[in-house]
């Protein structure tokens, strides 16, 4: 092989990787031996010098294309062994199979320069360390991707000229089939026939793809596979959505020859990685389209009646399609002070439907904005449009709708002549130039050109005559016309008629609704716009909610103070009134215009009754005891008709309560509670004790708990201590010796005036100073670097000056504190030279937490002692070491931090 010499010690004991690529998976099935000559590059390799353990084989790129943009796993992985200088040489049929790209190309031969990688192919060994055997590859690469690009014209030339005759085999949706001669006919089955027009016909009816969903629920609907196992193979399954807009798009099912529906796209993503799509065409964009080609299941007109009806029902694009709600403008309707468009709003239980503008969401609303009911501008629009729609004005239409149809056939005539004029002019032109003698090229490009200009005025005819016929579609008769108008009342009050058929009427005729700004609050002012671009104005009463008649609520609120709610019904009705919605009154609607109106009721107590407030204010009680006894029965009470209720009462009644309230310690107390502070004589509150000691009143109640403070409660539930000079005394010595100053107690204030005046601060100053925890400020005052006396109070003076504040921090920066105070810095040097560590230290080389060691000391299962400023040295050995490591591998508290149990043992 030409260039074996460039193969050196160092390129064999690095990988040899052998990449095998082909395009697709049709290829490795049916072109096994040229999968099987990459798979005999391992033999080449081992013959060049490597060993078996040395090779790798990357195959995972068998059936994926080596164009650019298309995820190669393969390919990756080749990249990275390259750039990790693991690979001695990169081993590939040929340059095409490493990539089809030259940017691929390229990235992958500079990094195999950079670190000595070789690249063999079927004729040659190339080091990219030299220039010719780089630009040799380079040129291979290039003529690679040249070689795609020339196949890939080629194939597609071929298919666009099969296509453009019609004779393109493609793959064929449900429903349609080739006959043994190759042309397309519908499909034998007649089950799959009638799946397909079935879906047509539901469209025509409901005019939405979910409406065909929904009437064709549960029924199965057939699919053609292509490619796999299945191909060719009909499957049943469930209609959806998708589907259904599958078949109601696809331009085959109105007998149409089509290609070129989709376009292939580009696009680098963030990450820098290629991702390719085929986004559908618009129809103008379609490369070829002939009409009538084959028998389909609805006519190509049909077809752009249907690809109109699903633009205008995809709301994502600012369609409005007719819905199912009542009102009938909604989705038409815009608001004429911001200009955005109204939604639709139901209130209270009764679902009464609300035209509202949507312009808040855009913080565009302006004064002007309104809402409405929607029966008032249903109820204008529905009045002028049956007004518009009368029989004479109909007549004017048909016609004015003759007139067009009469400009727009003769429109059509003169496109047929014009088209029948350009073939004629074409054919002319052909018959020329197949009469000139080949030799004559002069004469032959002339009428070649002329020939091509004849073709093209031809196309631009014929595409005329396409828009000429599609720009209007035939009228329904005149008499069919005359007739619906005549009986469009009846029809648009008929039960059976839903509200969808009633907006699709309605915007057949009207383009869209806009309700205008008006000072007059009363009033609303509705815009029409037809479909021919003229305009109408209504000017309509603005109606609300039912409204109580005024007579009604008169009559109420003359007699409602002294007539119940069943005289007041028989009144009414008397009286020939009614509700708001014209229903007779009953004792419910009373009710409500007396909650509406403040209107009273007649004094519901009899005789000897009064009311809950009155016998709470006789009592000096509060209202919620009257409740109380009325609910546990032990007070005698009724309700009236409005649940107010009425108490009897008496004399005897009021001495039993009296009695009642004596005996109960809630609303009675014995003796008047004496106010906060104030205690029995000799005695001191909570809050007094907390002040004589100088700590906060916590302090106190858990002294009381634990039995170091005696108190008891009074008479009124108040604690009382009984504070001697001696208890005094007692108390503070031991809040001095606790050693755990809380936060509001002891420390934690600035020391008293007397104190400041000597110059001394309280530990917490000193450690905010210091910018240290308060520890730290107790260890250097146990260590004697602090001078500190306690007060009367029990709280510790810590003399201070710029002296001692420079001195202790110059300290604390040569020696700084660790996180807990005593025990967390290293042993003094001559406790350490006899072998003994902290227990810091000795948590450390366990690993574990200072806490078990601290419980090991206080059980007396690990030897310790204090040196002379309390810190505590554990004699240290390696027998101690394996103990200690025993007792923590037995105890799961103790188990050393690398585990997973977390030590534990903290005192």
């Amino acid at each position: 092989m030409n260039g074996e010499e460039k193969i050196t010690t160092s390129h064999r004991s690095r990988l040899a990787i052998i990449y095998l690529r082909q395009s697709t998976m049709l290829q490795v099935r049916d072109h096994s031996e040229s999968t099987t000559r990459q798979y005999a590059l391992v033999d080449l390799a081992v013959a060049l010098g490597w060993t078996a353990e040395n090779i790798l084989v990357i195959d995972k790129d068998l059936g994926v294309s080596g164009r650019f943009g298309v995820e190669r796993g393969g390919f990756h992985d080749v990249v990275a062994k390259v750039c990790l200088a693991e690979a001695g040489a990169v081993f590939g049929l040929e340059v095409s199979r490493l990539a089809r790209s030259n940017a691929d190309i390229a990235r992958l031969l500079e990094l195999a320069r950079l670190t000595d990688t070789l690249v063999v192919d079927s004729d040659a060994v190339y080091d990219l360390a030299d220039f010719n055997d780089r630009l040799l590859l380079g040129l291979k690469g290039s003529m690679s991707e040249a070689e795609l690009h020339l196949l890939n014209g080629r194939l597609q030339g071929a298919k666009q000229s099969a296509a453009a005759r019609g004779d393109l085999r493609v793959p064929l949706p449900v429903g349609l089939d080739y006959d043994e001669d190759g042309n397309v006919v519908l499909d034998a089955d007649e089950e799959v026939r009638t799946a397909v027009a079935d879906v047509f016909s539901e469209f025509a009816r409901t005019g939405s793809a979910y409406g065909v969903v929904a009437a064709l629920a549960g029924r199965l609907f057939p699919l053609r596979a292509y490619g796999g196992v299945w191909d060719g193979k009909l499957r049943w399954g469930k209609l959806t959505h998708g589907r259904v807009l599958g078949v109601l798009a696809n331009p085959a099912y109105a007998g149409a020859y089509v290609y070129g529906r989709h376009r292939t796209q580009r696009t680098v993503r963030p990450d820098g990685s290629v991702l390719t799509t085929n986004p559908r065409l618009p129809r103008a964009d379609w490369r070829i389209v002939i009409n009538d080609h084959h028998d389909g299941y609805i006519t190509w007109q049909q077809f752009l009646d249907i690809e109109a009806k699903l633009t205008a029902n995809c709301t994502h694009q600012g369609a409005r399609p007719p819905r199912e709600g009542e009102p009938l403008c909604q989705g038409i309707i815009s608001c004429g002070g911001c200009g955005c468009r109204i939604g639709t709003r139901y209130q209270g239980k009764n679902r009464l439907a609300q035209y509202d503008c949507m312009g808040h969401r855009d913080a565009a609303r302006t004064t002007s904005c309104r809402s409405v009911t929607a029966a008032t501008v249903d109820g204008a629009v529905v009045g002028l449009l049956l007004a518009t729609l009368t029989p004479a004005l109909v007549s004017l239409a048909l016609d004015a709708a003759e007139q067009v149809t009469q400009r727009h056939t003769r429109a059509h005539h003169a496109a047929e002549l014009a088209v029948e004029r350009a073939r004629y002019e074409a054919n002319r032109a052909e018959r020329a130039f197949g009469q000139v003698e080949p030799e004559n090229r002069l004469v032959a490009r002339t009428l070649e050109v002329r020939w091509e200009a004849k073709l093209g005025a031809l196309n631009e005819a014929e595409a005329n005559l396409v828009a000429t016929r599609e720009a209007r579609p035939p009228l329904p008769g005149r008499a069919a016309l005359e007739s619906l108008a005549a009986d469009l009342p009846r029809l648009w009050d008929d039960p059976a008629t839903t509200a969808k058929d009633r907006k699709r009427l309605l915007r057949t005729l009207i383009s869209d609704v806009t309700v205008l700004p008006d000072s007059d609050q009363g009033e609303v002012r509705i815009g029409v716009r037809w479909h021919t671009g003229a305009t109408d104005l209504i000017t309509t009463a603005r109606s609300g909610a039912p409204r109580t008649p005024p007579a009604a609520i008169e009559l109420i609120t003359r007699l409602g103070a002294i007539m119940t709610d069943e005289e007041l019904v028989a009144e009414l009705a008397a009286a020939r009134l009614q509700t708001g919605k014209r229903r007779p009154f009953d004792v419910k609607a009373v009710r409500w215009t007396r909650h509406a109106y403040q209107i009273p009721v007649p004094d519901p107590f009899r005789e000897g009754e009064i009311s809950i407030q009155r016998t709470a204010s006789i009592l000096e009680v509060t209202a919620g005891v009257v409740y109380y006894w009325v609910n546990q029965g032990l007070l005698s009470a009724r309700k009236d008709d409005h649940g107010r209720w009425c108490i009897p009462w008496s004399e005897a009644i009021e001495t039993n309560c009296r009695r009642q309230i004596a005996a109960s310690g809630h609303l009675t107390p014995p003796h008047p509670r004496p106010a906060r502070g104030t205690a029995l004589d000799g005695e001191v509150t909570v809050a007094q004790a907390a002040d004589l000691l100088g700590v906060g009143e916590h302090v106190i109640y858990y002294r009381i708990r634990i039995g170091d403070l005696p108190a008891h409660r009074t008479e009124q539930g108040r604690l009382s201590i009984p504070l001697t000079d001696t208890l005094h005394a007692h108390l503070r010595d031991r809040l001095a010796h606790s050693g755990q100053p809380a936060v509001t107690g002891e420390g934690s204030r600035p020391l008293p005036e007397a104190a400041r005046a000597r110059d001394e601060i309280s530990v917490q100053q000193a450690a905010t100073r210091l910018k240290v925890l308060a520890a730290v400020v107790y260890y250097q005052v146990r260590a004697g670097h602090l001078q500190a006396r306690r007060t009367a109070t029990g709280r510790i003076a810590i003399l201070w000056n710029d002296e001692i504040h420079t001195r202790i921090r110059a300290q604390l920066a040569a020696d700084p504190p660790g996180p807990t105070g005593i025990g967390s810095r290293l042993l003094p040097t001559g406790t350490t030279a006899r072998g003994e560590l902290s227990v810091q230290n000795a948590a450390k080389q366990l690993g574990i937490r200072p806490g078990a060691l601290y419980y090991w000391i206080r059980r007396g299962e690990l030897a310790a002692h204090k040196t002379k400023d309390g810190r505590l040295s554990i004699p240290w050995s390696n027998s101690v070491k394996a103990a200690c490591l025993q007792r923590a591998a037995h105890g799961q508290k103790f188990t050393p931090q690398t585990q997973e149990v977390t030590a534990g043992g903290a005192v």
